[in-house]
């Protein structure tokens, strides 16, 4: 295994059980009202700046198949999750159903563009078209959160414990990132 392959997995690791322990106490229902959106973006230009400022995990990263790092966003199938916790009363509406819609729509384009073959420009168009969709859906759940936590923090009190605390402390800002990273391959390219 390459180092920077190691240095992704180890941090991946390390990055997730610190999530997992933040989430076990509660540590975000600790936080003022717009930390969950604050925390996002924090974790999101971390990681992107390590991207950048790192070239042998920059150069690790380009050197996947771009695919690969499509691959992450499978996770969004958690969607159905959300319209399920809708149905049951655990989250509201003006959450869960468009977050809910949007991360399966991404999903289920994931998949297509991982299993579908297609030439290198038709990928480079469909890439990039997923990778807009993608990227704005995430943003616009984003500031739907801090929206609703604005008005009404109780609202979304779910997505301070486990397990959806997961979400704003890890899997959130990294598949922004990994949006990001697509698109700077993308013009590099």
């Amino acid at each position: 295994m390459s180092r920077p392959a190691l240095f992704v997995r180890c941090a991946l690791w390390l990055w997730f059980i610190a999530a997992v322990v933040g989430g076990y106490y509660l540590v975000l229902q600790r936080m003022a009202l717009p930390a969950i959106p604050v925390l996002i973006v924090s974790l999101t230009a971390l990681v992107f700046y390590t991207y950048i400022r790192l070239p042998g995990l920059r150069d690790w990263v380009d050197a996947l198949d771009s695919r690969a790092l499509v691959q992450i966003h499978l996770t969004r199938f958690i969607g159905i999750y959300f319209l399920f916790l809708f149905n049951r009363g655990e989250l509201p509406y003006a959450f869960a159903v468009p977050a809910g819609i949007g991360d399966i729509i991404v999903a289920l384009l994931a998949v297509a563009l991982i299993t579908v073959r297609l030439d290198r420009t038709r990928l480079r168009r469909f890439l990039t078209i997923w990778n807009v969709v993608g990227l704005v859906d995430i943003i616009l759940v984003v500031i739907t959160v801090a929206r609703i936590n604005h008005v009404n923090p109780y609202e979304l009190r779910s997505l301070t414990h486990l397990p959806l605390s997961l979400l704003p402390t890890f899997l959130v800002p990294l598949l922004i990132a990994t949006h990001l990273m697509i698109f700077a391959r993308l013009l590099r390219r």
